[in-house]
């Protein structure tokens, strides 16, 4: 999608000290964005994300990808486009 596109570009310019891999797969699933290292999962969600179903299945993915020593960020795909700063300094703030 368009917001993971441009997450992906901030990320691969962000300096935390860690690597992001994009689109990987954990288990069952193949997660947005990883820094396998930190331990950190981030997911970016699009509309239908806000659909019954999809939230009771993601909330199992990340009870999955938590039991295996995850964390979690999600971050709608509007906050990704429309407000970049903030996602960015929320995943900074993850490695402080």
């Amino acid at each position: 999608t368009l917001a993971e596109s441009v997450l992906w570009e901030e990320l691969r310019k962000l300096e935390v000290g860690t690597r992001f891999n994009r689109q990987h797969i954990v288990g069952d699933y193949i997660v947005d964005f990883i820094s396998q290292r930190e331990g950190l999962v981030i997911e970016v969600d699009g509309g239908y994300h806000a659909e019954r179903q999809q939230q009771e299945d993601d909330a199992l993915r990340e009870q999955y990808l938590e039991q295996r020593g995850f964390h979690v960020m999600r971050f709608t795909s509007e906050e990704v486009l429309y407000d970049t700063t903030n996602v960015l300094s929320q995943i900074a703030s993850y490695f402080e």
